[in-house]
C-alpha cells in the first residue's frame, strides 16, 4: 500500500515516523518546499508543487497512491482543497490531520480575524508596537500601517512588500516561555499577532501576552473541505492508514 503524506508540519513528520518500516507500506511525504532548510521526515521525500488539482491527482494516479493524509499547516488552506478534489478524482481515500486549535482562558484579551487583512485594521486601535508571528507570507497585509512598528519572527527572511518599521527575528521555534517573556519586554511589545496553528511550539506567546496583560490578535484557521475525516494527532493518522492495509491484506 502506498501511502502520500503532504507534510511540513512536525505532525507530518512524527507520523512518517510511525509509519515508516512497516510491512507492506510505503511512504511518501511531499514539502511545497518554502523553507529553505525543511526537517526531513523518514522514508521518501519529494520537495515541490504538483501543479494544481490535475498535478496532483496525476500524481496520485502514475505513483499509484492508495491513501492521502493531508497533514499540512493549518493555514496552508490552498493544498488540502486541492487535496480533496483530486482524491476525490483518483478515488483515492483521504484523512486530514489538524492539531487543535488554541483557545482561550481566563486573562486572555483576544480579538478574532477572519483574514491578516482584518487583522491589519485592527492594530491601530489595540497597540503600537506589534510583535507579528504569522510567517514571513502575507506581510503586504501590514505593509501600510506606517505608524506601527513590527517585530516579525519567521523561519527564513520575509519577501517584500513589507511593513515600513520592521525588525525581523529569523528563528524557529520550539519556544520556551522564558524566552518569549523576555521578547516582549525587550521589544516593549504591546500586542501580539497570530494565526491560530494550534499545537505546543509556539503557545508560549500567548501565555507570555497573557502575563503581561497585551491583547492578542487571532486569526481563524480556514475550515478544512467539506466531508473530509479529520483526526486531531498523528497516532490517530497512523491507525487510520493501518486499518485501510489490514483491510487490504
Amino acid at each position: 500500500m502506498h501511502v502520500l503524506i503532504l507534510g511540513g508540519t512536525t505532525e507530518a513528520r512524527r507520523l512518517a515516523e510511525l509509519l515508516h518500516d512497516t510491512p507492506r507500506l510505503t511512504l511518501t511525504s511531499s514539502l511545497a518546499g518554502r523553507v529553505a532548510s525543511p526537517r526531513l521526515p523518514p522514508g521518501e521525500v519529494r520537495i515541490g508543487g504538483f501543479g494544481g488539482v490535475e498535478g496532483l491527482t496525476a500524481w496520485l494516479r502514475e505513483h499509484r497512491v492508495d491513501v492521502l493524509i493531508d497533514a499540512t499547516h493549518p493555514f496552508a488552506g490552498t493544498i488540502s482543497f486541492h487535496a480533496a478534489l483530486a482524491a476525490a478524482t483518483a478515488h483515492v481515500p483521504l484523512l486530514a490531520l489538524r492539531r487543535p486549535g488554541w483557545v482561550p482562558v481566563a486573562g486572555d484579551d483576544w480579538h478574532d480575524a477572519g483574514s491578516l487583512e482584518e487583522a491589519a485594521r485592527l492594530l491601530p486601535a489595540l497597540g503600537r508596537r506589534v510583535f507579528l508571528t504569522t510567517g514571513r507570507m502575507g506581510l503586504a497585509a501590514f505593509a501600510g500601517l506606517d505608524e506601527l512598528w513590527f517585530l516579525v519572527r519567521s523561519v527564513d527572511a520575509p519577501e517584500a512588500p513589507n511593513p515600513a518599521r520592521m525588525e525581523v527575528l529569523l528563528d524557529r521555534g520550539p519556544f520556551t516561555l522564558d524566552g518569549e517573556r523576555e521578547l516582549l519586554r525587550r521589544h516593549r511589545v504591546d500586542v501580539v499577532v497570530t494565526k491560530d496553528s494550534g499545537g505546543a511550539a509556539t503557545a508560549p506567546k500567548l501565555t507570555a501576552a497573557r502575563e503581561a496583560g497585551l491583547p492578542v490578535v487571532v486569526v481563524r484557521r480556514p475550515p478544512v473541505p467539506e466531508g473530509v475525516p479529520v483526526v486531531p494527532d498523528p497516532e490517530a493518522a497512523a491507525r487510520w492508514a493501518l486499518k485501510r492495509l489490514r483491510q487490504r491484506t
